[in-house]
């Protein structure tokens, strides 16, 4: 059964038409219906992906647990990795789709969260003193489940539920029906996750909520959302994280478009658009990419420890994808994978479970983000009959812009009223830009930014749990050296290295007795030992600080995600902080057992930003994040100290042969 008007027809029948998907990607004036075969796999990387003519191969659903292949914790729910192998493909026009779906009420019984208010308002407590408070990391998303009873066929249930998303909802990435025989998933989600085509991967990190009803959007109140530093904030922190991603699987790093504004029926997001050319299998990318901050957290590893700590049960399908892989008319791979929210699943016995999150950073309340769950869930339960509808807006008005600095489409009917163009809105989302680092907003030109006499030379990052590593590579490769990674677990030689990072990631400097922090510090008394021209990063920093015999100190409000001018050896600088903890001088030289050590201290407490001494230096903020404007700078002031410093004592690479 491949036409779609027979497969639609079958279903409203009571028929099992067998597996299929029925997708409307964004701007699209029609539907996509896949029909094939479902199996099972157990990794990213044996989705089928088979030669052939241009066109889509595979539907893969792909549960949250996955994640378990990078290594990172979760609670494991058993969640298949479905896969459609795609024998039929047809489109449907958008109004013969509405014409042919079921038009009647969805009706359940028994809808609760499995959290209450209360409870929620808890775990979000607990998660902002014990996790944020204490260094964990800079923000963090608990979700909880909207559970319920389909009454009727859950099938026809679902294409009901999908005709009124098409009706009532806009702004989706993807609105769509996946019918696999074992499960169901309808929904809207509003976010893709990761693209490939023509080698362009391509990433679209999207947070910051702003609720309204649906009748008329406030102007005013937008324009106050817009310059909410927790809003603003919040989009910067997994802008960060999704550029460690982009810089892992593009070549050079990803370049940030935007933000805009995206505008749903209850709510509306602020965004960025994230590229970079790229040419690893699809399946790669993928996997090196999962999951989305803005559905986890950041550090990524530790997020994922985090949600494992306070989450009840697993996830499921929540905050995994959908990825459409298939080739192009040239034979290469392409793939388009929105992010599994604002999505119900529903069992063949019509159990309904519709997940929802929200993001927990430094200044989040327990009652903001309670309302943010139900806000982000407002559109696919009022589908499900679960919440009140936004006004209908009719099949063009989900038509939004691309994304791509042009608008698409306009939309026939928008009760909402859009305020995407309006020039104070624009106005506002443009300044965001302003104290961001160029070196990510703008087009790069490789050995551009290179420093005359970094050429050969080699440099090994130390991982500490934090891929923020792999964005500072490309920084010091752009400033002309070639750069190692290594994970702290991985011991090994590091004398053949001009420079060694010891890089960031998450906990708590002072626990000598966690295995990372050990290691660490085992690291960097060999390297000052030797001699041997160190940086030290974030975590790497308030190690050596430590053994540089300066106290640390816990932080009351944790510098997570923020953004300071601070004065960096007699230059004022624009940085990003990720951090909890520091480390605490009265003066601004100190004597240590290796050698005087200069300092940059904040005034006010005596915070230390920044240390230099005799072949070694550390900084407490992050210069290769997108909040450290003057980052690439401070790098180059470093390289230059410390390779001067190389020369005088006899560690370049001349005098090891």
């Amino acid at each position: 059964m491949t036409r779609p008007h027979d497969l639609l027809a079958a279903v409203a029948d009571g028929a099992d038409p067998g597996p299929f998907a029925l997708v409307r990607r964004e701007g699209a004036d029609h539907l996509e219906l896949f029909t094939g075969t479902v199996g099972t796999t157990g990794r990213l990387a044996d989705i089928p992906l088979p030669d052939g003519p241009p066109g889509p191969r595979t539907l893969a659903l792909v549960p949250y647990r996955q994640i378990s292949e990078r290594g990172f914790a979760c609670i494991d729910d058993g969640a298949p990795l479905e896969c459609l192998a795609i024998t039929g493909h047809h489109r449907i026009g958008l109004v013969d789709a509405l014409a042919v779906l079921p038009d009647q009420p969805v009706r359940t019984t028994g809808a609760g969260f499995d959290s209450t208010d209360d409870e929620y308002a808890a775990t979000v407590g607990r998660v902002l003193a014990d996790e944020i408070g204490r260094g964990e990391g800079a923000n963090f998303v608990i979700h909880r489940t909207m559970r319920a009873t389909v009454q009727g066929p859950p099938l026809v249930a679902a294409l009901a539920a999908l005709r009124r998303l098409l009706l009532r909802e806009r702004g989706a990435y993807w609105t769509f029906v996946v019918h696999t025989g074992t499960r169901i998933l309808v929904g809207a989600s509003p976010e893709r996750h990761v693209s490939v085509d023509d080698g362009l991967v391509m990433m679209n990190p999207i947070s910051g909520t702003f609720r309204h009803t649906g009748t008329a959007a406030d102007r005013d109140a937008l324009l106050r959302f817009l310059h909410d530093p927790k809003e603003v904030e919040e989009l910067y922190m997994v802008l960060d994280e999704e550029l460690k991603m982009m810089a892992t699987v593009a070549e050079h790093g990803g370049q940030v478009v935007g933000p805009y504004l995206k505008e749903m029926a209850h709510l509306a997001h602020t965004e960025y658009l994230l590229a970079g050319r790229g040419s690893r299998d699809v399946r790669e990318v993928l996997r090196e990419t999962m999951f989305a901050p803005t559905v986890t957290g950041s550090p990524m590893e530790n997020a994922c420890r985090v949600i494992a700590r306070h989450e009840r049960t697993g996830r499921r399908y929540y905050a995994g994808v959908l990825a459409l892989l298939g080739r192009d008319d040239a034979g290469r791979q392409t793939m388009d994978a929105p992010i599994l929210i604002r999505t119900a699943e529903i069992s063949p016995t019509g159990e309904l479970r519709v997940p929802v999150g929200a993001t927990l950073v430094r200044h989040s309340t327990a009652a903001g983000e309670v309302a943010e769950t139900h806000a982000k869930a407002a559109g696919v339960l009022a589908a499900l009959g679960l919440g009140p509808d936004a006004p209908s807006a009719g099949p063009g008005a989900a038509v939004g812009h691309d994304r791509s600095g042009s608008a698409g489409p306009a939309p026939r009917r928008d009760p909402a009223g859009s305020l995407a163009n309006d020039p104070e809105v624009r106005a506002a989302l443009a300044a965001r830009n302003a104290p961001l680092a160029r070196f990510w907003l703008d087009q790069r030109t490789p050995r551009a930014a290179a420093l005359p006499g970094l050429a050969g030379r080699r440099a090994l990052i130390v991982d500490g749990e934090d891929t923020f590593t792999a964005m500072l590579a490309h920084q010091l490769g752009a400033l002309g050296l070639r750069v190692d990674r290594r994970d702290w677990r991985a011991p090994a030689p590091v004398d053949g290295y001009d420079l060694v990072v010891v890089g960031p990631g998450p906990g708590d400097p002072g626990d000598l007795g966690a295995p990372k922090m050990a290691a660490m510090r085992a690291l960097l008394t060999g390297l000052l030992d030797a001699g041997q021209p160190t940086l030290a990063v974030c975590l790497g920093h308030q190690l050596l600080s430590g053994l540089l015999g300066l106290p640390l100190h816990r932080r009351e409000a944790p510098y997570q995600g923020l953004q300071r001018d601070v004065t960096v050896f007699g230059a004022t600088r624009r940085v990003g902080f990720y951090s909890t903890f520091t480390a605490l001088a009265d003066a601004d030289r100190v004597a240590t057992a290796y050698g005087p050590v200069e300092l940059s201290r904040d005034p006010a407490d005596g915070s230390v930003h920044a240390l230099r001494g005799p072949g070694f230096a550390g900084v407490q903020f992050h210069p290769e994040s997108v909040l450290s404007r003057d980052g690439l700078a401070v790098l180059a002031d470093l390289l230059g100290h410390l390779l001067a410093q190389a020369a005088l004592t006899g560690h370049g690479p001349a005098e090891r042969g």
